[in-house]
């Protein structure tokens, strides 16, 4: 009998170290700038400097924050003030354009600085005078003369501009409404004198004076071929005013 060969035992594998276990954390990582910081020497630092001086010829303009020099709001300020800055117009367009001045030849410079508040008041008094004057049917005279003015008025602008005048229309009709203070005054005194003749006389000074205040505006304001069309409906105008203060009795 033969000897079996014999098995041949391996030495055991050493066991390996055990390995290191690595954390897992379930909130994000941290955000981290893309982007490295500036070094020190890098950051831009500015220094305000002085606005530099004009040249000699040059002329600077100071513009207010809120705008471009806007006129002031006239809403807030006083009653008062507002009373007496039209009431200084009204003086100042009533001496341009009754009495004698440098600029009654042109419309333009005389009133430009028009208001239609003079000329309403200047209606409303003699509407208001020739309805004292009257002694029947007070209201009615009123009435009439109050529309006879107005209308007139508009009529008159609408004729001149029809007749290629160069005036604006709210100007001349302030323009015409300046021209009847004459005739308030005319109407005033006849109110006060009952007596025909002075009515008379009066009121021929006051319309001659109510036409030569009107005269130059209307005549610069037309073609010199058309001055007549524009000037004697005027006239017509106030004499049908004079009229009507001799007339009220």
């Amino acid at each position: 009998m033969y000897d079996a060969p014999s098995a041949t035992v391996l030495p055991a594998r050493p066991p390996s170290p055990p390995r290191a276990s690595i954390p897992i954390s379930s909130s994000p990582p941290p955000a981290t700038s893309s982007k490295p910081p500036l070094p020190t020497s890098s950051i831009p630092i500015f220094v305000p400097q002085a606005p530099s001086a004009a040249p000699p010829g040059s002329v600077s303009v100071a513009i207010a924050s809120e705008g471009f020099g806007s006129p002031p709001n006239t809403l807030t300020e006083p009653v008062w003030d507002t009373v007496k800055r039209d009431l200084a117009r009204i003086v100042s367009n009533l001496k341009l354009v009754v009495f004698p001045n440098p600029n009654r030849d042109d419309p333009g410079k005389a009133l430009r600085d028009w208001d239609l508040w003079g000329p309403f008041f200047f209606i409303v008094f003699l509407g208001l005078t020739l309805s004292w004057s009257a002694s029947v049917k007070k209201s009615e005279v009123f009435a009439v003369a109050f529309a006879v003015l107005a209308a007139g008025a508009i009529i008159l602008t609408l004729n001149v501009l029809l007749l290629g005048g160069h005036i604006i229309f709210f100007q001349s009709l302030s323009l015409l409404g300046y021209c009847l203070f004459p005739l308030d005054v005319g109407a005033l005194i006849c109110m006060l004198k009952d007596n025909v003749i002075l009515k008379i006389i009066v009121v021929t000074v006051t319309l001659a004076w109510s036409s030569w205040a009107a005269y130059p505006f209307m005549s610069a304001a037309v073609n010199p071929r058309r001055k007549a069309l524009a000037i004697y409906p005027v006239f017509l105008m106030y004499i049908s005013v004079g009229f009507l203060i001799i007339a009220i009795n």
